[in-house]
């Protein structure tokens, strides 16, 4: 995979779309990332791990989006990582309004009626130590996500039957987590994908306020660094979705007060404006040219009516020069949100220029041969040096 450009920021240095939309088209992205990384060989035959329903969250109110309970799925810790923990927030896109919102309670986003009873752990979660050497022993756990709103909604619709119970669903996980072992743990990392990269970062104080003093905790957030961006039409498709998603479900009581006190919460629904006032450490690991951004934010069809974006944001090698000078905006809009938060040592960044989107679950961007490699570094190391 060829590298347009890259930028690292290590813990301690600086050096340098309204629609219905969303679950997004996953056909596509696969695609993009079959272009670009290949198949990978490595995890042929991945650990399977079985998914655990939460019996005790239905008393809590804490429910899919129609009604049913929400679950994880855990591969115990052992030797050296029997009290260390991983908690992976799964992703998925959102739902902003009364239509895709019954379309997703039909899906696994919104219904564990639907979700898989066995899913692979691969990447951050993988089982062998080759493929991931400082997580494979970790007690790791995957959060479904099946409310549509990153964990944070709390509200309903009862003509339309639809729970918006993200923030219950996350406060009723860790507590059955807890119970289980968790409160023992050692050190703990909070991670999440798209979606789940952006409720790692809305919900990484709250994490950290799970643990006694002396646990080392920190969080991780991958490809959750939606950017606050202007479309190819003027417009502002992902400003729009998220205005939907925090008016529907009920997202702003459940959003960082330091930001609301002073931003409305369609803003304080956006990193940019949070990632500053997070007291937790935190590594942001994120493609600077974020394919689900390009295909879903920056160029989606409905602000492309005559489908000029369409071959570039499908395929970047199909992009004129007007069009790469576009993304390279983008870019440089990503590198500019995330400059005074990498000012300090106690976070850290991995943003490299692959057309990717989360990096963290697949075994062939996290730690393999063609792994996006920085300095002899791949990401997986970049994040080992900032959380050990």
């Amino acid at each position: 995979m060829k590298l347009l450009w890259v930028w690292v920021v290590l813990p301690f240095a600086f050096a340098q779309l309204v629609t219905a939309f969303f679950d997004f088209n996953e056909t596509e992205l696969s695609l993009i990332e079959s272009l670009e990384y290949g198949v990978s060989k490595i995890n042929y035959n991945p650990l399977m791990v079985g998914l655990t329903l939460i019996h005790t969250a239905g008393a809590k109110g804490a429910v899919c989006l129609d009604g049913t309970l929400p679950g994880y799925h855990w591969h115990r810790g052992y030797g050296s990582g029997a009290n260390s923990w991983l908690i992976q927030l799964e992703g998925g896109g959102w739902c902003n309004n009364i239509r895709t919102c019954v379309y997703r309670k039909k899906t696994r986003r919104g219904s564990s009626t639907y979700m898989e009873k066995q899913i692979p752990f691969t990447g951050i979660l993988s089982e062998k130590a080759e493929e991931n050497p400082d997580f494979f022993n970790w007690n790791r756990v995957k959060l479904r996500y099946c409310d549509g709103a990153s964990f944070t909604g709390d509200s309903e619709n009862k003509g339309a039957q639809l729970q918006f119970r993200g923030q219950r669903i996350w406060l009723a996980a860790m507590e059955d987590l807890m119970s289980k072992g968790m409160r023992y743990a050692n050190q703990a990392l909070l991670s999440g994908c798209s979606a789940g990269g952006l409720a790692a970062i809305l919900h990484c104080d709250e994490f950290r306020g799970l643990f006694p003093r002396t646990t080392r905790v920190k969080c991780l957030s991958d490809a959750g660094l939606f950017l606050d961006a202007v479309d190819v039409s003027g417009g502002h498709t992902i400003r729009s979705l998220y205005s939907g998603v925090v008016g529907l479900q009920g997202v702003q009581h459940n959003l960082p007060r330091i930001c609301t006190n002073h931003l409305d919460p369609t803003s304080c629904f956006f990193p940019q404006n949070v990632i500053n006032h997070i007291r937790t450490p935190l590594f942001i690991l994120n493609a600077a040219y974020d394919s689900w951004q390009i295909q879903s934010s920056i160029a989606p069809p409905s602000a492309d009516p005559h489908g000029y974006w369409h071959d570039c944001r499908l395929n970047h090698a199909k992009c004129s020069a007007s069009q790469l000078r576009y993304l390279q905006g983008f870019r440089t809009q990503m590198l500019n949100a995330i400059k005074g938060f990498s000012m300090s040592r106690e976070n850290g960044l991995f943003i490299n220029s692959c057309f990717a989107h989360c990096q963290s679950e697949r075994q062939d961007t996290w730690f393999a041969d063609n792994s996006p490699e920085i300095r002899n570094k791949v990401c997986l190391k970049n994040i080992s040096f900032h959380i050990s």
